[in-house]
């Protein structure tokens, strides 16, 4: 079993149960107890679990599931809803951007007027909300279903030869050491298309997701050419950021909204 898999399968167990022993794991995976240990501190450091005597709990700050259960999240609609009108901004007439698939991406394509625009996106929830603003002209990858969003390898193929201006990217977790990361092994590469196929990359992400990391990077902190957040990020944990340029954060106002 890859490792990943089996980190993938610790957190879905942790998830259930609430805790984890190390010699229950060993077990389960026929692995050495050293390798699960292994595997537990990986975790601990990107702010997955807390590890015990003899296992691990689940974070005790954790108030949002890492695991993909809920499609669309319909946590933090307000940081959400900020985020997306923040990322207005950055939308004009006669674009070619690319949404990927996310919550906050969701909330783009409702704020977003039916204008002149191109829009690429492989999220079912985000086309059916573009689909009657018969403006914007909507371009979809294809692919076959999995969950709400299309993927597959000629989807891929396809992206890379595509001229995008913007895209907007969601994460999972958003980390100074591991930069945008994804739980599902399956969205990967498609996000990893979208970060080489633009011109200009754009992450949106709420406040809760900083110094988190799922576990597989699909961009770094230094690809991006904007961060934006929302208004409830610390301005320690913003300075820590950017610090040294490695990426700029916008933090959007949630006053109005």
């Amino acid at each position: 079993m890859l490792a990943v898999t089996r980190h993938q399968s610790i957190l879905e167990l942790l998830q259930s149960q609430g805790t984890v022993q190390v010699s229950e794991l060993s077990e389960r995976f026929d692995v050495t107890s050293k390798t699960i240990r292994e595997d537990l501190e990986k975790l601990e450091e990107k702010g997955l679990l807390k590890r015990i005597h003899g296992g691990a709990i689940g974070r005790s700050d954790e108030n949002e599931p890492m695991l993909p259960l809920q499609i669309p999240n319909t946590q933090r609609i307000k940081e959400k809803e900020a985020i997306a009108l923040h990322a207005l901004r950055y939308i004009r007439e006669d674009d070619i951007i690319a949404l990927d698939a996310g919550s906050t991406t969701l909330e783009i394509a409702k704020k977003i007027p039916d204008m002149p625009l191109t829009v690429l996106t492989n999220d079912l929830f985000i086309i059916r909300e573009l689909m009657p603003k018969e403006r914007i002209r909507l371009v979809v990858p294809g692919g076959y279903r999995h969950r709400n969003v299309l993927i597959g390898n000629d989807a891929l193929e396809w992206l890379t030869r595509l001229n995008v201006q913007k895209t907007f990217l969601s994460a999972t977790g958003v980390h100074d050491k591991f930069g945008l990361s994804v739980f599902t092994g399956e969205m990967l590469e498609l996000k990893k298309a979208y970060v080489s196929c633009a011109k200009e990359i754009y992450a949106v992400a709420d406040h809760a997701k900083f110094d988190r990391a799922a576990l597989q990077t699909f961009a770094a902190m230094e690809d991006l050419d904007l961060l934006i957040t929302d208004d409830g990020l610390s301005e320690e944990t913003r300075r820590r950021y950017e610090e040294g340029g490695k990426v700029k954060i916008e933090l959007a106002s949630t006053k109005s909204i």
